[in-house]
This record gives C-alpha cells, sequence and structure tokens, in this order.
C-alpha cells in the first residue's frame, strides 16, 4: 500500500497547499494506481480532508510543535491518525506504512514513537473533543473555520450550525440525471433493477435516480449516455427556471454543463441554448458532456460573458454565478478550507456584477434565474436586494412546477443538506417588466 499512501499524501499537499481540486489531484498523483487502490487513496483524502481539524488536534496531544516537521511527515501523521480512528486498519499496518513511507522524509523514529504511544493511550483519544465556546466545539469537532461557524451561528444558531456541519461530513448519495431524450426515468430505474444495481427515484426531481451507497461510478459506466451525475437540488434549478421548446435560452456561467445539458433535455433539444464558459478546459468538458447525452441545441461560446456582444435577446437567462460553493461541502470537502470570509464580500460583489451584465441580454417579459450553490444569504438574497435597488425595470416572480413549492417562499429558492438530504442552493426568478 506504500505506493497508494504516497499518492494520498501528494493529493492532500496539493490540496492543502495549493489549492488543488480533489478530482484533479487525484487524476494527478493516482491515475496509474487499479481502480482499488485509487478508491483507497480516494477514501483517505477525502476523509482527511472531512476530519482535518480534529486529525491536528489529535496528533497535537502527542507532538508538541508541528511546526518544525516537513509538511510530508505532518500530511503522514494525519493519513495514519484517520486510519487508525476512522478507518478498519490494523494498528500494526498503519504503523508500518507510516514509517515506512517516513524512511524517505528521514524522521521515521518520530513518527514510529508518535504513533505507538497513541496506540497505548488510546482510550484517551475521545470525541466529540469537549471545548466551552459552541464556535470552537463545532469548529475543531465538524472541521469547518471557525469564521464559517460564526457566521453560520448568526443565521441559524448553534444546534442548526452543529447540525449542518455535522452533515457536510457525510457521505452524500450518488445521484443521477436520466438522460429523457433517450430513455425515460422508470425504464432506466428497470434497466438499474435488471442489473441488480440498488436504484431509486429522488423525492423531488422528476428526473432523478439515487442509486446505493455501494455502487461506485464504475458500476455503472457502461449506461454512459443514458445519465448524468447530477444532485437533485441541482436538477431542481432548471426546472425552476422552466425552459420551454423553441425557445432562446442563455446559460451565462455554463461548466460544468448539467444544467446547460438539462435544460436541454426540458427543451427536448428543440429551441437555441447560448452556453457561456471562459475556461477552455471546462469548455471541453460541457461538449463531452453534449457530445455523450446526444444533445444538438446547444451552441458553446469559449468567453467571459460580461465581454460577449450579444443582439438578440433570450426568452430565458440562466445565471448560475461562480460562488463560495458553501452548499456542496458534502462533495468538495476543501471547499471549507478554500476561502476566507471576505472572499464572502468579494464574490457578491462580482455576482451583482454578472447579474447587470446578462439582464441586458433579456426579452421584455423574459425570465433570468438567478441560483448559487451557496447557503449563504450574502451571495442569495442580499445579491438580489443590492441588484434591484439600481435594475428597477425587474421583479421578483413566483415560479416554477408544483414540486418546487416546498423550497420557495417569497419567491426564492432555498434547499439545504441538512433539511433536505441534497446540495445547498439558492435561486430567484427575476422578470423584466414590459
Amino acid at each position: 500500500m506504500t505506493e497508494s499512501r504516497i499518492s494520498a499524501i501528494a493529493c492532500l499537499n496539493d490540496i492543502l497547499k495549493k489549492k488543488g481540486k480533489p478530482k484533479h489531484s487525484l487524476d494527478q498523483f493516482a491515475q496509474t494506481l487499479d481502480r482499488r487502490n485509487r478508491a483507497f487513496v480516494m477514501e483517505i483524502v477525502y476523509g482527511v480532508l472531512r476530519h482535518l481539524y480534529v486529525l491536528d488536534r489529535v496528533i497535537a496531544m502527542f507532538v508538541m510543535d508541528i511546526n518544525p516537521l516537513r509538511v510530508n511527515t505532518v500530511t503522514n501523521l494525519r493519513i495514519a491518525f484517520y486510519q487508525m480512528l476512522f478507518m478498519r486498519v490494523p494498528d500494526f499496518a498503519v504503523v508500518h506504512e507510516a514509517v515506512e513511507i517516513e524512511k524517505k522524509n528521514g524522521k521515521p523514529s518520530l513518527v514510529n514513537a508518535v504513533l505507538r504511544s497513541a496506540i497505548r493511550r488510546r482510550e484517551t483519544i475521545k470525541f466529540p473533543i469537549f471545548f466551552d465556546d459552541p464556535v470552537k466545539d463545532i469548529s475543531i469537532n465538524t472541521s469547518h473555520p471557525e469564521w464559517m461557524v460564526r457566521r453560520w451561528i448568526q443565521l441559524y444558531g448553534i444546534n442548526e450550525t452543529r447540525t449542518l456541519a455535522e452533515t457536510n461530513n457525510n457521505m452524500p448519495p450518488l445521484t443521477l440525471r436520466a438522460n429523457t431524450l433517450r430513455i425515460s426515468r422508470d425504464d432506466l430505474l428497470e434497466v438499474f433493477r435488471q442489473e441488480n444495481i440498488p436504484s431509486n427515484p429522488t423525492k423531488f426531481s422528476p428526473d432523478g435516480i439515487v442509486v446505493g451507497n455501494s455502487v461506485s461510478y464504475q458500476d455503472i459506466a457502461g449506461f454512459h449516455g443514458l445519465f448524468a451525475v447530477q444532485d437533485e437540488a441541482s436538477q431542481l434549478i432548471s426546472h425552476f427556471l422552466s425552459p420551454c421548446q423553441g425557445e432562446r435560452v442563455l446559460d451565462a456561467c455554463a461548466a460544468p454543463g448539467g444544467k446547460t445539458t438539462h435544460i436541454a433535455q426540458l427543451m427536448k433539444d428543440q429551441g437555441e441554448i447560448v452556453a457561456v464558459e471562459k475556461d477552455p478546459r471546462r469548455t471541453l468538458r460541457i461538449e463531452e458532456n453534449m457530445r455523450s447525452l446526444g444533445i444538438r441545441s446547444v451552441q458553446l461560446l469559449q468567453s467571459d460573458v460580461t465581454k460577449i456582444q450579444i443582439t438578440e435577446r433570450f426568452d430565458r437567462i440562466l445565471l448560475d454565478a461562480p460562488c463560495s460553493s458553501t452548499g456542496v461541502i458534502r462533495r468538495h470537502p476543501d471547499v471549507r478550507y478554500r476561502h476566507t470570509e471576505q472572499d464572502m464580500v468579494a464574490f457578491a460583489n462580482k455576482q451583482v456584477h454578472l447579474l447587470d451584465a446578462v439582464a441586458q441580454f433579456l426579452k421584455k417579459n423574459g425570465r433570468l434565474l438567478y441560483s448559487v450553490c451557496s447557503t449563504d444569504p450574502l451571495e442569495g438574497e442580499n445579491v438580489i436586494r443590492n441588484f434591484l435597488k439600481t435594475a428597477g425595470e425587474f421583479r421578483i416572480i413566483r415560479a416554477g412546477q408544483e414540486f418546487l413549492t416546498p423550497f420557495v417562499k417569497n419567491g426564492f429558492f432555498r434547499t439545504y443538506p441538512h433539511k433536505h438530504a441534497m446540495d445547498g442552493f439558492f435561486g430567484v426568478i427575476l422578470c423584466k417588466k414590459t
């Protein structure tokens, strides 16, 4: 397993020190591993990210000062303690692997002593770790930055903040969207049943399927083209837009393309969708998704949406704006370490700027859906209020199908991981007055 552990250390260093993204890091540092070992590395990487502060607190019980230690040594210890405390890996195997790795770093005796001391004193390692301060208590025990916990407590209170943070550390389900251009959801569920793939329809999205926890993407890859991987909340956003056949639709920040292709499905691939994305690599990914699903109605435009020149207006616009992504921490645990509180303000300012830019492309009586995968009002309700201060020709309208009703209040769409067992999204429909 030494090669797997080397890969896990490289991935975690890339994510935590260079702000790499887990998927890209795994592709870079674990691509040569077989399926079993890659899955092992993935479990370690995501597990350490979900429990980082707890692991560091435990390490501090046995190492007085980690600052002089090499980055690789600290990461090696984090992995070892994660295996000891959260995985069913025998203690002797954890120590052996960690020491073998550390021989390359020159500190095997320290790592050996720390881990053996922890094994002897395992009864002193108790969870949750007690703190008088609720902010520190939730922050350390759920591994969320203190600024984030403090802000959530102001918004939701202590108990709900704890529940939200704990939910973020749960493994999310693998949720699919049936490609209804090729197969109905019921028929795809029947295909899975015949192949003994446990699956159930999503509770709210009429297109969604949740597969069993034992199912990996590789298990269903043979049905490529009959589905897209997409969380239920993200699916509901496309339904909230309610695009119709023959309409002209703008997807202003389109990558990775889940909503773009879903909009095409809802329009039965009849109409015109202009999907704008400035990142060339992410544009290629959208193109691959379109080809896989057999979608033809999308015109890809690699550009910054604030700089494009468009004369013909759109019936509907989706602005799924770049944001803090605090609503998808379950799926992307690195997000919690990626941003600061100041970044939230910067995101909000950018979001208003994007709204101003795309609003000019909307027809009279057209509908503009603003959405973010964030649980924070600063990027949701506040952005809309600030936009409407200078965009007097726009108003919020109550729209969407009946199955969206549980998530819409005063025109604002909201989902939360701890309340709805799906990603956290905000959405609102704006209509241009005649």
